[in-house]
Formats: structure tokens, C-alpha cells, sequence
């Protein structure tokens, strides 16, 4: 029956967030044909997308969850991906940490390292200014209510200037198609200028967001020195990454 094949490529895409018309052949013992006529229906209906190679689940994201939202989420893959993120960094390193909850994990992991960080998010701020080792700056600007962090022209214009050694930043949607992605541009903007003088350049993002998009691109991946994440994502989708010379970690 349709709804039924089209039931189990839904189950198979949301397991391993790609797929060609081959593997959906296998998967549901039909003909090529009849895969096609399927992958129409659902892409007529919005539940699905071509990518370069395959099809995916449209994940599409109009609103960034809160921070609150997102606190109770992935609390294991976020632990291990700060944990590697930490060993990656030494005393007197200049360091700047994005909003989110993966990067206020990272600070909570960096406290007896004497630093100078900077940042945009307020939660980050408030943790690091306690000890006397770190330099903490924070960018400045309007914040924003969801994130509980800078936004605006104040905060990318302070960006610019700045050279460290590191930036973290996170996301709540990242692919190798679309790269890093954001609900609206302001936010869009704020990540490019992120990244924009870091010697290293690193996404820490754990692999449910991976295969999700929202309307602005904040980066290309290939703009990244490094991609930190957690060990569920696909081996194919590994293979992909490693293949476009993407330095990526799965701790």
C-alpha cells in the first residue's frame, strides 16, 4: 500500500537523514518506478527535499528554540563534544564562545584556565566573571530574548576587530548542503562575524540538528577549520564530510 511504503521511507529518512533510490528500493522491496512516484507525492507535500545525491527529510526551522528548550536536550552528546572542545585549549588562549547551551557546557569546563574570552551570550558572562584567571568581555548590543544574548550592529562591528584564537559557535541546523543556518539574518550576520578572524573556527553541534536548515546561511562548512559533534551521526553522513576535507570529530 502508498501510505505504507511512504510511512517506511519517512522511518528511513529519520534514521539516517539521507537516501538514494536505490536504498529506498531495498528498504521497502519495490521498484524503482515506484520509488520516484513516491518521492514526488511526499515532495508535493512538503515532506521531503532533494539533495545533491539523494532525498531528506525537510527539517526546516522557522523559530530558534529557547534556551530553556534547549537545555534538556542532548545533555550526553553536548558533555563529550565540550569535553574535546576544552582539550583543544590552553592556558593564555584568546577564546570566543557563542550563544547556546553545547558552548555554556565548554565554559563551565574552562574555569580553571587563565583566559580571555569573549562573548555574546549573557549565561556564559555571568558563569566565567566569577573567576579572576579569565578576562571576560562580552560584545555588546541589544539582547535577545530567546538567547539571552548580544545581537546587532554593536556586537558584529566589535567582532570585527577582534583576532582570537578560537571560536566556538553552535547552531540549531547544520548540513553539508546548506552549511550552518539561522531563522533570521540579524542572527545570520552575528555567526559570520563569529568566525570571521578565528585562527580556529570550530561548529560544536550535536547530530540532531544535522540535516536541518533555516532560512540564512551563516557559513559554508568548508569555511570551518574543525566540526565537533557526537558519535550518532550516520557513518555515511561521516563519510560525506571527511570526503569534502572537513576536519570533523565525533566524541
Amino acid at each position: 500500500m502508498p501510505n505504507d511504503r511512504h510511512e517506511t521511507i519517512m522511518l528511513y529518512l529519520k534514521s539516517h537523514n539521507i537516501a538514494t533510490v536505490e536504498q529506498l528500493v531495498k528498504v521497502t522491496n519495490s521498484s524503482p518506478a515506484t520509488i520516484r512516484r513516491d518521492l514526488i507525492k511526499l515532495d508535493e507535500k512538503g515532506s521531503i527535499i532533494r539533495t545533491h545525491g539523494g532525498v531528506a527529510l525537510n527539517q526546516f526551522i522557522p523559530f530558534q528554540p529557547t534556551t530553556n528548550e534547549k537545555q534538556s536536550r542532548q545533555i550526553i552528546e553536548k558533555e563529550r563534544i565540550a569535553d574535546y572542545a576544552v582539550s583543544l585549549i590552553t592556558a593564555g588562549d584568546s577564546v570566543v564562545l557563542d550563544a547556546g547551551t553545547t558552548t555554556l557546557c565548554i565554559a563551565k569546563k574552562i574555569t580553571h584556565l587563565p583566559l580571555r574570552v569573549i562573548t555574546t551570550d549573557l549565561h556564559i558572562a555571568l558563569l566565567l566573571s566569577e573567576y579572576k584567571q579569565i578576562e571576560v568581555t562580552m560584545t555588546g548590543g541589544r539582547i535577545d530574548s530567546s538567547s539571552q544574548s548580544c545581537i546587532g550592529n554593536q556586537s558584529i562591528s566589535f567582532l570585527q576587530n577582534v583576532n582570537p584564537d578560537f571560536t566556538f559557535v553552535s547552531c540549531n541546523s547544520w548540513s553539508l548542503e546548506k552549511g550552518i543556518t539561522a531563522p533570521t539574518e540579524e542572527k545570520a550576520a552575528l555567526k559570520k562575524s563569529l568566525l570571521h578572524n578565528a585562527t580556529r573556527r570550530i561548529l560544536v553541534a550535536d547530530s540532531s540538528k544535522y540535516g536541518k536548515f533555516s532560512l540564512f546561511c551563516a557559513a559554508k562548512l568548508g569555511e570551518l577549520t574543525d566540526i565537533i559533534t557526537d558519535r550518532a551521526l550516520s557513518s555515511e553522513t561521516v563519510n560525506q564530510l571527511r570526503q569534502a576535507d572537513i576536519r570533523l570529530t565525533t566524541a
